[in-house]
């Protein structure tokens, strides 16, 4: 049982180094979330960087706790919680880009559009 022990500290060992840039990323999105609440249109995805604030406190809280005693239960939670991080990170990510592409594709159109009337002498 030492043995399963000591591999869990080993292997969680770089996330409990790491955890206060983990509490400080989480408080930052917390406070991105919070502040995007008061906007009018930010009201409707400010939950997102919340949640994510939260997920990347309870890694580290998950981390933490599984050094301390060596359960490859709760290592596989703090990995857990940091895969949903980094999934949803990916998702809002491709949302943004197809957001981007259209905008630009939109933008091209109306462009097109402009010169075609340009054409006609207005």
């Amino acid at each position: 049982m030492q043995t399963d022990s000591n591999a869990v500290g080993a292997v969680m060992a770089p996330l409990v180094n790491g955890k206060l840039w983990l509490k400080l990323l989480g408080v930052v999105m917390i406070i991105s979330g919070a502040l995007q609440v008061l906007t009018i249109v930010g009201i409707l995805w400010a939950w997102i960087p919340i949640w994510l604030g939260v997920l990347l406190f309870q890694a580290a809280a998950a981390a933490e706790q599984a050094v301390s005693s060596g359960d490859a239960a709760t290592a596989a939670r703090a990995t857990d919680k940091l895969r949903l991080f980094f999934m949803i990170q990916g998702i809002m990510l491709l949302v943004a880009l197809l957001a981007m592409g259209a905008m630009f594709a939109l933008g091209g159109f109306a462009m097109l559009a402009g010169l075609a009337g340009a054409g006609n002498g207005w």
